[in-house]
């Protein structure tokens, strides 16, 4: 997510956060400090209302990043790759491949809110047991109550049956094991969660003309679910049309490509600037691919150090390039890109470059596949390379 930083780990993979979450925190200790602690503990000193506000929140964003790390946690025992872990305003996000089966799609989708509600439920029953012990007006029993009933309704809430929030995940796994057609059930979801979203934002549009600008918060939330459940019906749609079709018949051949040993400057002479393109595929000695090399990388490097730096240091290495043989499904190749990759798919046969597949090579196909009543087409001829980052 663009504004995010890695900070760290969690359960073995990347953990950002965007720069949204300190404000988060901060209207979180506002509420639990300056509203609920004073109405419930009365007669306290501000400064320990605004420490036990800051406690709370804390605990909260960390109860955030729990309901995240299990739905991490659930993918990687299921064998998805999992890409990173990121908090923001709205919560958190887990950035995954597609499960391989209707089952693992819903322990990963419920695994979140049960975190969460099991979170819940144990602060709750704490927070009874501290009024108990101490009174109600005790500072950590209130907060323990706040952070408890906090926990449930974000269990709750993520349960709702709409795309991209859990519960919208939990109908299009078992859609998917009841149809078998996980295409259909993605379809149907999404547009379960566009529903939801205009729902959301006109409920929110009612409060705020009724005088609670809290709707806007509602709004806020509801254009992002339509937002993100438009995009999943877009793919879903791609998927559909898709089925069936290889790498083979989208991918460009041959490829206009550099050797990796050459200078940068020698690089930009002879290879990037005749070419035409933004990026271009890397061959080592071997005639082997090696990576992909941006021509903005080329651009930020000093003049000075061109004749000595070789392309392959500035390049995107193999490790890190979205991979596919040519028989493998496009929509499954597809799914392997990622930020990191980029949108271009490097197409390999027996260790050497065979073709490539950028998004105007599967709008190419879309539009033949229209045009000859749905045939799958062979392989795009010439040289080419998706010329836009």
């Amino acid at each position: 997510m663009n504004g995010s930083v890695q900070v760290g780990q969690v359960v073995g993979v990347p953990l950002r956060m965007h720069w949204s979450v300190p404000l988060l925190v901060g209207l979180f200790a506002v509420g639990l400090g300056r509203q609920a602690l004073p109405a419930w503990t009365p007669g306290r000193s501000g400064a320990v209302y605004a420490l036990a506000g800051v406690v709370g929140a804390a605990l909260l964003t960390g109860s955030l990043l729990l309901h995240e790390a299990a739905h991490a946690a659930t993918a990687r025992r299921k064998q998805i790759s999992v890409e990173d872990v990121t908090l923001w305003a709205l919560g958190g996000m887990t950035r995954m491949g597609r499960p391989k089966t209707a089952a693992a799609a819903f322990l990963v989708a419920v695994s979140g809110p049960l975190t969460s509600l099991g979170i819940g439920g144990a602060v709750l029953g704490a927070g009874f047991g501290l009024q108990l012990l101490s009174g109600w007006a005790e500072i950590p029993a209130v907060v323990a109550m706040w952070l408890g009933w906090a926990n449930l309704f974000l269990g709750a809430f993520n349960l709702l049956p709409a795309v991209p929030l859990d519960g919208g995940r939990v109908v299009q796994a078992v859609m998917w094991w009841r149809t078998g057609d996980r295409e259909r059930a993605d379809l149907a979801a999404s547009r379960g969660g566009q529903v939801m979203g205009v729902l959301m934002v006109a409920v929110g549009w009612i409060s705020v003309l009724r005088g609670a600008p809290g709707g806007l918060w509602i709004v806020f939330v509801g254009l992002f679910i339509m937002i993100v459940a438009g995009a999943e019906r877009r793919r879903a749609a791609l998927h559909t049309a898709l089925r069936g079709v290889r790498v083979a018949d989208a991918m460009s051949s041959p490829v206009v490509t550099g050797a990796d040993w050459l200078t940068v400057q020698r690089f930009i002479e002879d290879v990037a600037v005749p070419s035409h393109h933004s990026a271009l595929p890397l061959l080592d000695f071997e005639g082997r691919p090696s990576g992909v090399v941006q021509l903005r990388r080329l651009a930020v490097v000093p003049p000075a150090e061109r004749e000595n730096l070789r392309v392959r240091e500035v390049a995107t290495p193999l490790s890190q390039c979205a991979i596919a043989a040519p028989d493998d499904l496009l929509s499954e190749a597809l799914e392997r890109l990622t930020l990191r990759t980029g949108t271009r798919l490097l197409v390999v046969d027996g260790g050497r470059l065979a073709g490539i597949v950028t998004g105007k090579d599967v709008a190419r196909l879309m539009r033949r596949q229209t045009l000859g009543g749905g045939e799958a087409p062979g392989p795009t001829p010439g040289p080419t390379t998706e010329p836009g980052d």
